[in-house]
């Protein structure tokens, strides 16, 4: 694999690999036909009503798939917020990725309220308040509101990593390489996704084990996996819309002068240390007595998560095809409904 005919496609197929099982969930097409029709079609229609090329390019982007790669064995009951959640993240990223770093911090304020029932999705006068009302709703006819507060936490997370991107891209500066990777696990977005395995299997783990270290870290290294694969993925969409300030493979090659394969050869090479970390972590956990089998569970589920990423990603036009939302139609729309609706 020489520079001439370099293919992060290929690194990504050939040398990003899982010890993992991969399953899917059986209700992808009825979960996605939900997403296309119910709302993308319907209930969030309003925001790209006028740009029919856009939403076809969010219905192509399978989301439903996605998540069923995610939550192999969830109920259909159980799996539609994910879903829901899934293409919240999609249009939450794409409707603020053009934003102004202090805009962020209103948009943050006023989801976590929602998720939190302080305050309604017409009162928070965010664009897509009524998404995170409907989640909250459908969240809480399944899990407790102690793991749905731990969810929200996890959202704030991922904003905070968000407005940390914008800076970064305003000033057109580079982080480090390790604050590159601390706010990439946080804006990547994959922690609320494994608080609701919870969800998915039904068993409600005691606060003490949500909140012991080798449960923190095997999460930490989880969101590290799946974003050391995605900087790969995402490095030409990145290029094309000026978000390479923290693509950790841009980073990597600004920092230290390299070629883009050999950058992405570096971040190949840290995926594999924390890879390793989570295997020897998944294969000696710490008892947790009455527990344990649960524990034991949650973990292999969340291994799935990098197994199902790398198996449905590589083969999603959103990253393979140049099919993402471009800057420019993205900006004019956030200018539309900034704060409207």
């Amino acid at each position: 694999m020489n520079n001439e005919n370099f293919s992060t496609l290929e690194l990504l197929r050939n040398q990003f690999r899982y010890p993992f099982p991969t399953l899917k969930n059986p209700n992808a097409e009825q979960l996605q036909e939900i997403t296309e029709k119910q709302w993308i079609d319907g209930e969030y229609l309003w925001l790209y009503e006028q740009n029919p090329d856009l939403r076809k390019k969010y219905k192509k982007t399978k989301t439903a798939h996605i998540a069923a790669q995610w939550f192999p064995t969830a109920s259909p009951e159980r799996f539609k917020p994910i879903c829901r959640l899934m293409l919240w993240t999609l249009y939450n990223d794409d409707l603020y990725e053009e934003s102004e770093p202090e805009d962020i911090g209103h948009i943050h304020a006023q989801s976590i309220a929602i998720l939190n029932g302080e305050i309604s999705a017409e009162d928070s006068g965010i664009p897509l308040g009524p998404m995170l009302a409907a989640l909250r709703q459908e969240l809480l006819q399944f899990i407790p509101q102690e793991s749905v507060s731990r969810f929200t936490k996890m959202i704030s997370k991922y904003f905070t990593g968000l407005e940390t991107e914008l800076k970064y891209k305003k000033n057109k500066a580079y982080p480090s390489v390790s604050e590159c990777i601390a706010l990439r696990e946080n804006s990547i977005c994959l922690y609320p996704f494994l608080q609701l395995t919870e969800l998915e299997t039904g068993i409600i783990l005691p606060k003490e084990i949500h909140e012991h270290p080798v449960i923190i870290r095997l999460q930490t290294l989880a969101c590290h996996l799946v974003t050391f694969f995605n900087e790969v993925q995402s490095v030409l969409k990145d290029e094309a819309t000026d978000s390479i300030y923290y693509n950790i493979v841009k980073v990597i090659q600004h920092e230290r002068q390299m070629s883009l394969k050999e950058a992405c050869l570096e971040d190949l090479r840290l995926h594999n240390e924390d890879l390793k970390e989570f295997i020897e972590l998944q294969a000696s956990l710490p008892d947790f007595g009455i527990w344990q089998d649960a524990v034991v569970n949650w973990v292999h589920y969340m291994s799935m998560v990098l197994s199902g990423w790398k198996n449905i990603s590589t083969k999603l036009d959103r990253y393979n095809a140049m099919e993402f939302p471009e800057a420019r139609e993205l900006k004019e729309k956030l200018n539309h409904v900034k704060f409207s609706k």
